[in-house]
């Protein structure tokens, strides 16, 4: 994991790259009269002083929950894209290339032959990655990559802590499955309960951090875990990056759920697509029907996907037509047309989601309580091993990640090795409808985004969502936190002031 800048001072050459997945953030600002670099995107938009919004990032950030690389939400600030390195000459602009490309290329191995290698590579990256010379530890949740890493780990230092965080409410906390796992591997396992009023009092803290609006709710569990590991190691191990690379998904079977649409004539899709349209929101089959009947290319976007477009039009004052998602991913797809839907998915994932979400709010919440993450499953040498894998290894079983779960079931409890993924729960729907309520309604009221949305639009939506006539919980997240970020970065409230005045003085991941 690295971003480099390297100055050749008899040359006047500047160097740059950043890591093949994009694990730390690399920001850069180029204009007629200065190219700056950073960790941090703050410290470029403090020098300009100002943080005029991108409305193509907006845009599809709406769709995304994220902004999608190489674009941040701040006018001119960019992020050198995952894999790339650029040269610079003085006086000469930036001149960009990729030096790696991620793609899968499955070959036809046995499978056990696969499921020995992917133990053997496993453990040597979970060993690199324990070195050091400060405290270890690892975050332990309910699924199967943090036990994976945890009971590697485990093996190199016997006295590893491992932390894990959940909710009050129930069906939101997998702190008992977390505990019972660390229980039978033998290790430590320190634990935090969240709450409502918790969560929003660290929210503005969080999205100061995350530099760009980030709406993935995941991020606010992980701050408080990292928070909590903090206080008893400087080094921290975590699963990402298990999901892209090995089949995680449950997004990822979809194909075989939706093969009976191959039985459908051609002719007559079209009409099967329109009356699903017509259908009320909510009525079962719906999405299904939509599903199966629209190409995995114009609906798959990556792990996430907030509002379509006609969504996007009604309350969007500045929507561009030409800026749809598929537009984005257009070029992705061209990359991987000759691959299984399910290959096309992690591809996608991979180049979108894992560089814009996940490993952004890893980062960011990690080292928001100086703490280093390491991220073993992102390691080269994994990678190698993963993008062999066939599809019929990763999807099988009645299950996602089949082959990894095989290569491991010898040191994982029985009661994760099989458990259905959940990722880091968050009750943000009841919230929304009750000890949230009041909070988003004023923050809609009082943001300054009139010429950028329909507020009113958002409004009926919340009241809608509170009186239970649809879900729109993640929606809903998704424009708060733009507008909370908008508070933060453009509209500059007394009320961040403290924030603010550490402007001058950001410390650099």
């Amino acid at each position: 994991m690295f971003a480099i800048l390297i100055w050749d001072k008899d040359e006047k050459r500047l160097y740059g790259a950043r890591d093949p997945f994009g694990i730390k953030p690399f920001y850069y600002c180029e204009n007629e009269h200065d190219t700056v670099f950073s960790s941090e995107k703050k410290c470029i938009s403090y020098l300009n002083k100002q943080d005029v919004v991108d409305q193509r990032a907006f845009q599809h950030y709406l769709s995304f929950q994220y902004v999608p690389d190489p674009l941040t939400i701040t006018e001119g600030i960019q992020r050198l894209a995952p894999g790339h390195y650029f040269v610079k000459d003085w006086q000469k602009p930036i001149q960009i290339s990729r030096y790696f490309h991620a793609s899968l290329q499955p070959v036809h191995k046995n499978e056990r032959q696969l499921m020995f290698a992917i133990r053997e590579v496993l453990f040597d990256s979970v060993t690199a990655h324990m070195q050091s010379d400060v405290p270890v530890g690892a975050f332990l949740s309910g699924g199967i990559d943090s036990t994976i890493i945890v009971a590697m780990a485990k093996q190199i230092n016997p006295q590893i802590k491992t932390f894990s965080v959940g909710f009050d409410e129930a069906g939101y906390s997998e702190i008992d499955v977390a505990k019972e796992s660390a229980e039978k591997l033998g290790v430590e396992n320190i634990h935090r309960y969240i709450s409502a009023q918790a969560f929003v009092s660290e929210l503005p803290k969080i999205i100061w951090h995350m530099d760009d609006p980030l709406a993935d709710p995941a991020s606010i569990p992980l701050y408080f875990v990292a928070n909590e590991a903090r206080k008893h190691v400087k080094v921290v191990l975590s699963g990402e990056g298990a999901d892209e690379l090995f089949g995680g998904y449950n997004i990822y079977r979809e194909a075989e759920a939706l093969r009976c649409f191959q039985y459908i004539p051609k002719g007559i899709m079209p009409l099967v697509k329109r009356i699903a349209d017509m259908m009320p929101e909510g009525v079962r089959g719906k999405s299904f029907l939509q599903r199966g009947t629209t190409s995995l290319k114009d609906r798959y976007i990556g792990n996430a996907k907030m509002f379509e477009e006609a969504e996007k039009q009604q309350f969007m004052l500045n929507y561009a037509s030409n800026q749809s998602y598929q537009s984005w991913t257009k070029s992705l797809y061209k990359c991987v047309e000759a691959a299984d839907p399910v290959q096309k998915m992690q591809y996608i994932d991979i180049h979108t989601w894992l560089s814009g979400d996940i490993l952004v709010k890893a980062d960011r919440m990690t080292m928001a309580n100086s703490l280093e993450l390491r991220v073993p499953f992102l390691d080269k040498a994994v990678f190698d091993v993963a993008k062999q894998i066939p599809t019929q290894y990763k999807i099988a079983d009645g299950t996602t990640k089949s082959i990894l779960r095989k290569a491991v079931h010898d040191i994982i409890p029985a009661h994760v090795l099989n458990r259905k993924k959940l990722g880091f729960p968050v009750p943000m729907k009841s919230w929304l409808r009750d000890e949230l309520y009041e909070w988003a309604k004023n923050l809609i009221k009082t943001s300054e985004t009139d010429h950028l949305v329909d507020k009113s639009f958002m409004l009926n939506l919340l009241e809608l969502h509170a009186a239970n006539k649809g879900e729109h919980a993640r929606k809903l997240w998704t424009v708060l936190v733009f507008m909370l970020w908008h508070q933060i970065f453009v509209e500059n409230r007394d009320e961040f002031s403290e924030l603010r005045r550490q402007e001058t003085g950001v410390k650099s991941s």
